[in-house]
């Protein structure tokens, strides 16, 4: 009798080690295809969005996707709940989450999710979850999902504009709690956590300025630097090209168009940005093209030299500012300054956030 509660004894064994295999007595979460890996640790799950910043400068990490936004980025990420335990047949179970231990800095880092009734692919899609153990976000809606079915949900993070006294750059985590509860009965099938920790998330301050066409100025085309072509000119400022405005000035004309300036910044200390320009390559004739700044179409022109000149001490983050850019244009008819033919310069700009 001994040999046949030892060979009983060994099977129960056997069962228990293959049922410790699932991350959850009920239901999991689980790794969606093109989102993050979830880590199983016990019966909860670690991961991470990886880098982040609010202009989404960079590639994102492996599973995650930024959609721009006006005021900031959303990380996104899909991921999938499967239920295998809990419910009798023709029973379902819905599932809640809650951000049970927030980011440390939850001003620069919000928590959106988004539910498997959406495509979760969209901004609009997504809410910030909720932060009360009482009022829980909805991620799988009732009726539910029933033993054997995993569905997508998508989780987020929104990274906003954030400078001036909450700027933030660093590392921190957060915790989610999930929920699964049984919609026939109401009583609470099993309880997940989501730590996203491994490794800590990282916010990056980041600032970016680019150079736009204005309403009614020469086209700005970006490329690994930005130009612009002012086409044919002469000292006399006949014919003048599209977009182009002609001044007078002393020994030739000014050709003038309107350009914009677009600063991005967030997670600075100011509030405020200074935005200078230089001229970095001069023309190979400066006797006789000279590139000039102003505030207006007409003027006063400042001649734009290797020492740098502010054009603002005050851009506004996501602003755009519409600047002037001249090119005078000598009438010299002889001499050593005389000159027909094509020219270029290059004109540096540069952005300080203090």
């Amino acid at each position: 009798m001994f040999l046949p509660s030892k060979a009983a004894l060994i099977v129960l064994v056997l069962t228990l080690l293959c049922s410790s295999a699932w991350a959850g007595a009920n239901f999991d979460l689980v790794s969606a295809t093109g989102g993050i890996v979830l880590t199983q640790v016990g019966n909860n799950y670690i991961s991470s969005f990886g880098t982040l910043n609010a202009l989404g400068i960079g590639t994102p990490a492996t599973g995650v996707t930024a959609l721009p936004q006006t005021n900031g980025m959303l990380y996104y990420t899909p991921y999938g709940l499967f239920v295998h335990g809990g419910l009798a047949a023709g029973q379902t179970g819905y599932v809640t989450a809650y951000v049970s231990t927030n980011f440390g800095h939850p001003i620069a880092l919000v928590l959106q999710s988004c539910p498997s009734s959406s495509t979760c692919n969209a901004a609009s899609q997504y809410s910030n979850m909720s932060t009360n153990v009482g009022a829980q976000t909805v991620v799988v809606p009732q009726p539910g999902i029933s033993k054997g079915q995993t569905v997508n949900a998508g989780l987020a993070i929104f990274v906003p504009d954030n400078n001036g006294g909450t700027a933030f750059s660093g590392t921190d985590s957060a915790v989610i709690t999930f929920t699964m509860i049984n919609n026939n009965t109401g009583a609470i099938i099993e309880t997940l956590t989501l730590s996203l920790n491994n490794p800590n998330e990282t916010l990056q301050n980041a600032i970016r300025l680019t150079l736009a066409t204005a309403t009614g100025g020469l086209t700005v085309t970006p490329a690994a630097d930005y130009s612009m072509n002012f086409g044919n000119v002469n000292g006399l400022g006949i014919g003048p090209g599209a977009n182009l405005t002609v001044n007078s000035a002393s020994g030739g004309v000014i050709y003038s168009t309107p350009y914009l300036l677009k600063p991005a910044f967030s997670d600075q200390t100011s509030t405020t940005a200074t935005i200078k320009v230089a001229l970095t390559t001069n023309f190979a004739h400066p006797a006789v093209l000279k590139p000039e700044d102003a505030t207006s179409l007409t003027g006063p022109f400042t001649q734009i030299t290797s020492t740098p000149i502010t054009i603002t001490s005050s851009a506004a983050n996501r602003s755009s500012i519409t600047r002037y850019l001249g090119l005078f244009v000598s009438n010299t008819n002889n001499g050593a300054g005389f000159f027909t033919g094509s020219d270029s310069a290059t004109l540096t700009f540069t952005m300080t956030v203090p």
